[in-house]
């Protein structure tokens, strides 16, 4: 069975552990982030999304990568109407620039995240794949991630490993 701590509100997984449970499913180290979350019940908004913006097959690729993927509920605080307008057709350059601005090149689990936060004095800048920077820190709430617009979504599961990255479940689709 996983070991899982809780630290201010953060579920983490020891890597080398069972797989954690994401939306009902386990999550399993050896497959890779889309095998893995196509079975996530929560994050089925998400994939429907990385489907539409043709990013599967790079989702499947070696990497690593560092996802911060966004709920059903995340999708949800969205104004109504807006996920099913950006999975449109003549939608998909913006809503690749959404998903994409959720990706870290590299494996960047809450240890070197928080490793990052610390040495940048509270805070670190992450590139993501799509140029833009997302910004990490701890707050009383946990892990945060903070996007372009100020919007502050919060690390609801982390360290949830995948052969080629590792996925932070978080609870707001952030915005470049």
């Amino acid at each position: 069975m996983a070991a899982i701590v809780i630290a201010a509100g953060l579920q983490i997984s020891a890597q080398a552990q069972a797989p954690v449970t994401v939306g009902g499913a386990p999550m399993y180290p050896n497959k890779n982030i889309i095998e893995n979350a196509v079975n996530s019940k929560d994050h089925t908004t998400l994939v429907a999304a990385v489907k539409a913006a043709g990013l599967v097959e790079t989702l499947q690729g070696p990497g690593p990568f560092t996802v911060f993927a966004p709920t059903n509920a995340a999708f949800n605080k969205l104004p109504a109407g807006t996920v099913d307008n950006l999975v449109k057709p003549e939608n998909k350059s913006t809503l690749t620039s959404i998903l994409t601005y959720h990706v870290v090149p590299g494996k960047l689990d809450s240890k070197e995240l928080m490793m990052k936060i610390k040495d940048g004095k509270g805070m670190t800048k992450l590139k993501t794949v799509n140029g833009e920077t997302l910004t990490a820190k701890m707050t009383d709430k946990g892990l945060t991630i903070v996007d372009a617009k100020g919007n502050t979504s919060v690390v609801q599961i982390a360290n949830v490993y995948q052969s080629n990255g590792v996925i932070h479940s978080i609870d707001t689709v952030l915005m470049p």
